[in-house]
């Protein structure tokens, strides 16, 4: 198995994270998009070239948490569309292999006996869009191998199972874990997320009932199980922490094992 680590506050450049990343003893670093320094038109991306060959690891891309590709706004929806092709093209000039999405669950309305999502509402046009984004990105990504996996955030709508469901009917598509947020969703989404068999990559930190992102070893989580389960599908597997003692932790706790 490849174990990687987030982009941390902490490594304030991409120098310190692949110092840390090497230090460690680690194979990947995940790149969050969510910074200013790792925004597709502002990658370097013959210096991560460079990095990969001479420190021999290598990168993911945890895109935008923000990202909506369904919004009602077509500018905004073609925008960020455009951010995932973009950044589709980044990845293959330096052979990133996954590029990491959540999947946007949109507005809702609160009414007096339930929440209504306006993409269950206007279910349609909601896959639609979803459709039309997953035919950009499988024309983009080509022969590359390259895979777009959706993490599991707080627990799934059937809107969002049925549009994740379109998405995996592409070879380019797969799915996250993220262990941290399943426990702490009360596992509502794994069923859903081992039935499909397109597991690929997986977020691994610890959780208890009220706090997410721990040290492994500091929460409720069945580490082994989740260990055994990456093995078994192929999965490369961030220590998601949030900290750089955090993820020392986790690493010297998996090396305890």
């Amino acid at each position: 198995m490849e174990f990687g680590m987030p982009t941390l506050l902490e490594a304030a450049d991409l120098d310190a994270c692949v110092a840390l990343c090497k230090e460690l003893g680690l194979n990947f670093i995940e790149l969050n998009m969510n910074l200013p320094a790792y925004q597709a038109d502002a990658l370097d991306l013959e210096r991560l070239g460079r990095l990969q060959n001479q420190e021999g690891i290598f990168f993911t891309f945890h895109l935008d948490e923000n990202l909506n590709v369904c919004d009602f706004n077509r500018l905004v929806a073609e925008a960020y569309t455009a951010t995932v092709l973009q950044t589709i093209e980044a990845a293959k000039r330096c052979s990133a292999p996954v590029l990491n999405l959540h999947m946007a669950k949109g507005v809702y309305f609160t009414l007096p006996v339930r929440r209504v999502f306006l993409f269950e509402q206007y279910r349609d046009g909601y896959l639609r869009a979803l459709l039309q984004f997953r035919n950009a990105c499988e024309a983009a990504i080509g022969d590359s191998g390259i895979l777009l996996c959706v993490e599991n955030t707080n627990g799934y709508p059937a809107f969002a199972r049925e549009g994740i469901s379109l998405l995996l009917e592409s070879p380019a598509f797969a799915l996250t874990l993220d262990t941290g947020h399943s426990l702490c969703a009360k596992f509502a989404d794994e069923p859903f997320i081992l039935s499909q068999g397109r597991l690929a990559h997986m977020h691994l930190h610890d959780a208890t009932g009220g706090r997410d992102h721990l040290p492994l070893g500091g929460g409720d989580l069945p580490v082994e199980r989740y260990l055994s389960l990456a093995k078994a599908s192929d999965c490369r597997v961030v220590l998601e922490t949030k900290t750089i003692d955090g993820l020392r932790e986790s690493v010297h706790f998996l090396r305890r094992l």
